[in-house]
């Protein structure tokens, strides 16, 4: 049977969906979101009907949604949209265990969020070029910079926390402590940024020369290509005239039949190589850096065991904060998230702390 929760899901998916299609300038695509939001207001009707449970008790948007639809009018609602990409993997969860528990059969749509959209899209009659845009926008969303950023401050606060609970354990929480903190906050946003540089930098330019060598086929081999957009249409399920003719349309905007083709064949998402690679390593290093400045603070001003006790204290907080931060992508509890992220956070700063005891007294001996 469903739940709360599950119906909770149905509604904060609706509420969103129709956030998106409020805020969505192509008025085709805004039309895919409205029906989306249709289909999950329709699924969390069901849900309610099947647990006997009257209109009225149909559950308002959460806390959880209504924070993404801020974050959506502050950052953009692709941010918005990733997140809805992996809530629908619950959703279809929900969906098959449903209708497994009452022998219903699984027609294989709730397992592939896609499929629905493009059954949604064929019978919109939707242009080639405005699916091409809209798959480019689904695809391109789904690890957004908003996760970055959370799990960019984890990896500063974690690993520094540790470092200077180790130093902490080995001198006291005396001198060399506070040095060892900034010294990790620097050496570690360096590193990330550095690694951030060259990933993005590599995969720019491996993927630039692929896409060179796509263009110049569509170039000087457009029936060749036309074909390919007709399979592609047709390993998706869509039928054969229609492929054709999607294929026809879509091959009269070059720009976006280049980035089917390259998305499809090369798996590359042209979108994901616009960014600047400086960018993205300032962008970590930053990220980074904030989350590492929690632990080392304290140690500005104090020393000992009173700096100590505050700099777990403040990593404690900021470990339930990046703990309940995540729960915007994951949709689970925010006290169960972020107390799991303390206990796990301070484990690892208690580990090294009892190392750096252990090595602070064997050297002392």
């Amino acid at each position: 049977m469903p739940d709360l929760r599950s119906i909770q899901t149905e509604v904060d998916a609706g509420y969103l969906y129709s956030q998106l299609a409020k805020h969505e300038e192509n008025e085709q695509v805004a039309d895919i979101f409205r029906q989306m939001s249709e289909i999950e207001q329709g699924h969390a009707e069901a849900f309610l009907k099947k647990i006997n449970l009257p209109a009225e008790k149909m559950p308002s948007p959460s806390f959880r949604a209504k924070t993404l639809n801020r974050i959506g009018k502050v950052f953009g609602y692709d941010y918005v949209l990733g997140t809805l990409m992996d809530t629908e993997k619950s959703l279809s969860s929900s969906v098959i265990n449903l209708k497994k528990k009452t022998k219903m059969p699984v027609t294989g749509t709730e397992t592939n969020h896609v499929k629905v959209l493009r059954n949604i899209v064929e019978n919109s009659a939707v242009s080639g070029s405005t699916i091409a845009r809209f798959e480019t926008k689904h695809r391109s969303v789904g690890g957004n910079a908003l996760r970055a950023a959370v799990l960019g401050g984890n990896d500063g606060l974690v690993s520094n926390f540790s470092l200077v609970m180790g130093v902490a354990g080995a001198t006291h929480g005396q001198e060399g402590v506070l040095l060892a903190g900034l010294a990790g906050l620097l050496a570690g946003a360096l590193s990330m940024a550095l690694g951030e540089w060259i990933s993005v930098k590599s995969s720019q330019e491996l993927y630039e020369n692929q896409m060179e060598i796509e263009m110049e086929e569509l170039q000087t081999s457009p029936e060749n290509e036309m074909k390919e957009l007709e399979l592609i249409y047709k390993a998706k399920g869509i039928p054969e005239q229609q492929a054709k003719e999607m294929a026809a349309q879509l091959l009269k905007d070059p720009e976006h039949a280049h980035e089917l083709l390259v998305k499809e064949e090369l798996g590359i998402n042209a979108e994901e190589l616009k960014g600047s690679a400086f960018e993205a390593a300032l962008y970590s290093f930053f990220l980074f850096a904030i989350g590492a400045i929690i632990p080392v603070f304290p140690f500005m001003f104090l020393s000992g065991t009173n700096a100590i006790l505050l700099s777990t204290a403040a990593s404690a907080v900021g470990l339930f904060v990046i703990g309940a931060a995540i729960t915007l992508f994951t949709g689970k509890s925010i006290w169960y998230s972020g107390f799991r992220q303390v206990i796990f956070g301070l484990a690892a700063a208690a580990i090294t702390f009892g190392i750096g005891k252990l090595i602070g007294v064997s050297v002392a001996g």
